[in-house]
């Protein structure tokens, strides 16, 4: 970044940075407040893997998510941002550690809400029951988070998708805002390609990844509440209007997405690729999905669920 740049106000550095090739530690200091941000269990502290020595592999000083509190428009937020270029973000004792004790210190709070931002692969395979555990216990400590009244956004744009337990993670969140980019699937395409063959499933094929994990597709089919440009303020417009509009955990919550996730097996299982999904849901020229521009793709997707509400 150029001095010009850094002398941008933090708005227009935030409109034109991508979140997609921004630092987890660039998307927190763009997307909250300027000034704001205050770092629980920094760099200082070198809270690292205990595991990865074993393996002679590389350590970083944060262990790839930095969590901590801010100021989001004005008001408090806790925050926890998984870095994708370590270790593809992926969970592990410690990494998982930190966001479990956000998500706790948030529910003893209860007014505070919660931002994520996920970018992972999913577990370590060298921490792999570790990892695993702390999959379980975050999305324990997301459930009860919430139960108690607290708000958990979910922003996913990185690098590195939200794969394996990221995308189990991602479904308990209070809502999702998903760029293209951000891909969201419990198995990743190598994983479905090497258990059902390249005729399943082609991981090369960026394309079919693409519109089958991608951003796009999640919020078509309800799997994300918002769609946003490839910019950090893009997302931090949709982390606002999150907190705003969702509504709170409970009974009714639940059996609505019951509600939702049958209908779409019903209506969509016999599809076989997402762009028949996407024409069965009423998009003229399903195919020009992937090529449409942001704000074009908005605009769609706006209309496709005003009109699914008017029907109901």
């Amino acid at each position: 970044m150029s001095v010009a740049d850094l002398e941008k106000p933090s708005v227009e550095r935030a409109r034109a940075t991508s979140f997609y090739e921004a630092s987890a530690r660039a998307r927190i200091r763009l997307l909250l407040d300027p000034g704001s941000f205050v770092e629980f269990i920094g760099p200082e502290q070198r809270e690292v893997s205990p595991h990865l020595k074993l393996f002679d592999l590389p350590e970083q000083f944060d262990d790839g998510i930095i969590v901590g509190h801010g100021q989001l428009a004005g008001s408090p937020v806790f925050i926890a941002a998984q870095e994708g270029r370590f270790m593809g973000g992926a969970f592990g004792e410690v990494h998982g550690a930190k966001l479990t004790g956000l998500l706790r210190a948030a529910k003893e709070m209860k007014s505070i809400p919660v931002l994520i931002l996920l970018d992972t692969g999913g577990v370590r395979l060298q921490e792999a029951n570790a990892g695993e555990l702390a999959i379980a216990e975050i999305m324990r400590a997301v459930i009860e988070v919430r139960t108690a009244g607290v708000k958990v956004i979910g922003l996913i744009g990185g690098r590195s998708g939200c794969y394996g337990g990221g995308g189990l993670i991602a479904g308990c969140c209070s809502a999702l805002a998903v760029s293209e980019q951000g891909r969201i699937a419990v198995s990743g395409p190598e994983v479905i390609e090497t258990n059902r063959g390249v005729e399943e499933f082609d991981s090369r094929d960026r394309a079919l990844v693409w519109r089958t994990m991608g951003g796009k597709h999640r919020r078509l089919i309800g799997g994300a509440e918002l769609f946003a440009d490839d910019t950090v303020q893009a997302f931090r417009e949709a982390a606002l209007e999150l907190l705003e509009t969702t509504a709170g955990f409970g009974i009714d919550t639940l059996n609505a997405e019951q509600s939702r996730l049958e209908d779409r097996l019903q209506r969509f299982g016999a599809c076989r690729d997402a762009v028949e999904i996407w024409a069965a849901e009423g998009v003229p020229d399903a195919a020009s999905v992937p090529a449409l521009p942001a704000d074009q793709f908005i605009e769609l997707a706006d209309k496709l669920r005003r009109i699914a509400r008017d029907a109901r």
